[in-house]
């Protein structure tokens, strides 16, 4: 059987792997699994949205057939209504598409940019999902590495760039690390792009969870911004959608008349049902959405508060759905990942799925997505850090 080298190359699924480590276990009662691995809702939409996808199943004969390629028109417009007020720039409905999910997205404005041989700065520790499709597409990933607080630095980048670099990608809030970028270091990545003629990429996933308020960057107030910004968004985690794949992406409608070509060859269109489900809960779920958010932040603070007590561990960057810890153990964190399966009913993916090959953060750094156990469950996590041994 002949495999594509480079779809052979490209690493295993890392959710899919890890729960391959507690496929067959069964787990103590006094100990039950605290599966911190997938940053997903754990949970159903709430009751109201689900009754109005009920509603449309049943009522709108269109939920069921094929879409618009770049998505709904409704939809489209209130997104675009919505950022030109969050960010407080101007943003058009054909400026923006909507794909079957955040990855579709990034999968789709890649395949615009750049080619075999061409390169794509991420941040490392970086999105592994943002790696395999380069790695995928015979696209080389070029790390682009965080200091203090896990950001990127600019100046690093600036040294990086070379004649076959098509794009750099920023995760804000970050995936896997929880950073926020601060509004000025995301204008001078743009600045830097632009300057350089080659795509900005920000993938705003985790933007309804980000702390700080008002707009977490004014790129959309740029005259200009079409040339240089790819904004990607994801409705799967502010509306608990994951299982319908809708994200978004916005950028200049020259760039999603080739995205076009793209979505009809792999989707033709993204789900209806979700689509319609989006849209309801952007004009209905604001209040809900901010319970949400203060959930979520009420999480962060009780893993910086209970982490910060652990001898040796360190928490390198929390926010959104996620915690980067340094462990304290010279065993390397894939091997310390699965110990923490058998030894204290914990499953964390390792720094090693986040990094290249030996990378010194990696092995000594543990992702934990905290949105998915409480903050009860969180102060349990910490004690079973702390009682580990080896």
């Amino acid at each position: 059987m002949r495999i594509h080298p480079a779809m052979a190359a490209t690493e295993a699924p890392p959710v899919m792997e890890a729960r391959r480590w507690i496929s067959g276990i069964s787990f103590p009662a006094d100990r039950p699994l605290l599966n911190v691995s997938q940053a997903a809702p754990v949970a159903p939409p709430p009751q109201a949205l689900r009754e109005a996808i009920a509603r449309f199943a049943v009522d709108v004969p269109q939920a069921h057939l094929y879409g618009p390629v770049l998505g709904l028109g409704d939809l489209r417009e209130q997104v675009a209504a919505d950022w030109s007020d969050a960010y407080g720039g101007s943003v058009d409905a054909v400026d923006v598409a909507i794909t079957s999910g955040c990855n579709q997205a990034f999968a789709a404005a890649i395949s615009t940019l750049a080619g075999t041989g061409d390169e794509v700065l991420l941040p490392k520790p970086w999105y592994f999902n943002h790696k395999m499709w380069l790695d995928m597409a015979g696209i080389q990933s070029v790390p682009m590495p965080c200091g203090a607080g896990m950001l990127p630095d600019p100046e690093v980048a600036a040294g990086l760039i070379t004649d076959k670099t098509r794009a750099i990608v920023l995760v804000t809030p970050n995936n896997p690390t929880g950073a926020e970028y601060p509004a000025s270091l995301v204008r001078v990545f743009f600045e830097l792009c632009r300057a350089r003629g080659i795509a900005l990429i920000v993938d705003e996933t985790y933007r309804d969870f980000h702390s700080r308020k008002g707009a977490p960057h004014d790129l959309f107030t740029c005259r200009d911004w079409r040339d240089t910004l790819i904004q990607l968004y994801s409705f799967s985690k502010a509306y608990r959608l994951t299982g319908h794949r809708v994200g978004a992406m916005v950028t200049s409608p020259a760039r999603l008349a080739e995205v076009e070509k793209f979505l009809d060859t792999v989707a033709i269109c993204a789900n209806q049902l979700g689509q319609m489900a989006a849209l309801w809960g952007m004009q209905n779920l604001k209040q809900w959405l901010g319970g949400e958010r203060a959930e979520i932040l009420a999480r962060r603070a009780a893993v910086e508060r209970e982490m910060s007590t652990l001898s040796g561990w360190e928490v390198l960057g929390a926010g959104a759905y996620f915690a980067y810890l340094k462990h304290p153990y010279p065993m390397a964190s894939d091997a310390l990942a699965k110990h923490l399966v058998s030894e204290a009913s914990v499953l964390a993916l390792p720094g090693t799925m986040f990094t290249p090959q030996g990378d010194a953060l990696g092995l000594q750094s543990l992702r934990i997505a905290f949105a998915n156990i409480d903050t009860a469950e969180i102060g349990e996590l910490a004690r079973r850090l702390g009682s580990l041994t080896l």
